[in-house]
């Protein structure tokens, strides 16, 4: 038997592919299943999102699940592998993603498809206990605090100096990051971090010609 013989038998031999028995389709898709719901779970704990959204949740799970089993096809026969990979090449999501957190869940949900699909169910245990503590640790690391906005409203177009002198006795680190003047009127807006909010507030809105003064906590990137 020749090389072009034996190159011929080996390449006929993997388009026959490999025997998927019942059991091991079970097997799979009930481990998937199982870590799919621990992803449900772990999801539903760390989100910070003021709306949850449970149907992306709920998509998650249901991706582990249709990962695994296009696994198991791809691994029943090499045409369908084949035609598994141009039919998903064509495929583009459109939706975008707002949370980079919802981005990590994504890739694991698709790597346990993945990996229970190959058979490498131990792999994909022990990958899903080190994401899980890689994300809690991570979360418990201390940060800086936010800046808070100090939106200053005033009658007095020469009250900023008072406004400073006032804000300086509660902190030494502030940027204003925002001055309008108009005719009879002075707005501001100071970023700052301060421990006595209450005490600030009080102090900046009886200052004269005072019209409003309010302290505001937004969601933006810590400065350090």
């Amino acid at each position: 038997m020749g090389f072009q013989d034996v190159f011929k038998n080996s390449f006929l031999e993997g388009f026959q592919g490999m025997d998927i028995t019942t059991g091991k389709i079970a097997a799979t898709l009930f481990v998937t299943a199982l870590l799919a719901l621990y992803v449900f779970m772990i999801y539903r704990l760390v989100t910070r999102k003021v709306f949850y959204s449970k149907n992306f949740n709920i998509s998650l799970a249901a991706m582990s699940l249709i990962t695994a089993a296009i696994i198991l096809a791809m691994q029943s026969n090499l045409v369908i592998s084949l035609g598994m990979v141009g039919a998903l090449s064509i495929i583009r999501f459109r939706t975008a993603i707002k949370d980079p957190m919802d981005l990590v869940f994504l890739f694991w949900s698709i790597s346990i498809g993945i990996i229970c699909g190959a058979g490498l169910y131990e792999v994909a245990l022990v990958t899903s206990v080190a994401v899980t503590v890689c994300i809690l640790v991570l979360d418990l690391l201390p940060v800086a605090k936010v800046p808070m906005m100090l939106v200053v409203n005033s009658s007095v177009m020469d009250g900023e100096e008072s406004v400073l002198e006032t804000v300086g006795k509660y902190t030494k680190s502030y940027k204003v990051k925002s001055r309008n003047l108009s005719t009879g009127r002075l707005d501001m807006v100071i970023e700052l971090r301060v421990k006595d909010e209450s005490g600030l507030v009080r102090e900046v809105a009886g200052l004269e010609g005072m019209i409003s003064a309010s302290l505001i906590a937004h969601d933006g990137e810590v400065t350090f």
